[in-house]
């Protein structure tokens, strides 16, 4: 997606350690519009794998989830990364290193929210080693559920969690893929 890469060479800033700091648009600070032509560019993509919900994890990509949903006409479930009192306690749960944080967590979601017969997107901001991905897959095969699909606002194609999700025949569709990046810049895999 064209108008996404500009956007991050625009407003986007690479920081120490391969971190991409998008928050005036993506994560923090929305630019409800631009989400939402994302969220129709993913819903067009996934047009015929049979969604029937999608998938995301708190906290960063539910805006880009629930506009992927609403394009597709289909709920968005939100796994959790941290209980509360009103979540069930009968889940689905997998636990998940953050690279960003640099610790593990436990995600959980209440099991009345997925069921076998689902065919399940997850939809994500970033995607760099896959460690969010792979814990998601995980909750869907609890489930019993189908995986349709990942989509993802931003992949960080050198950091191989793509490539190895395809590698075992996951559909990933990036609306952009950065091929390396410094603090001096980052350049797109074309």
């Amino acid at each position: 997606m064209r108008a996404l890469e500009e956007k991050i060479l625009r407003e986007g800033k690479v920081l120490p350690g391969h971190v991409l700091k998008v928050g005036g648009f993506l994560n923090q600070q929305l630019d409800v519009a631009f989400l939402s032509e994302m969220g129709r560019e993913i819903a067009r993509l996934f047009a015929d794998a049979g969604v029937t919900k999608v998938l995301t994890i708190e906290a960063s990509g539910i805006p880009l989830a629930t506009l992927a949903a609403q394009a597709l006409g289909v709920p968005a479930v939100v796994v959790k990364k941290h209980a509360s009192a009103n979540q069930s306690k009968d889940v689905y749960s997998a636990k998940i290193y953050s690279y960003t944080h640099g610790n593990d967590y436990t995600a959980a979601v209440a099991k009345e929210y997925l069921a076998p017969s689902d065919r399940l997107l997850i939809v994500d901001d970033f995607l760099a080693c896959g460690n969010a991905i792979k814990g998601l897959r995980d909750i869907i095969g609890q489930a019993g559920a189908t995986l349709a699909g990942c989509a993802v606002a931003i992949e960080k194609q050198f950091q191989g969690g793509g490539d190895e999700l395809r590698a075992q025949g996951v559909r990933v569709e990036s609306l952009a893929m950065i091929a390396s990046m410094t603090e001096d810049g980052l350049t797109f895999c074309r």
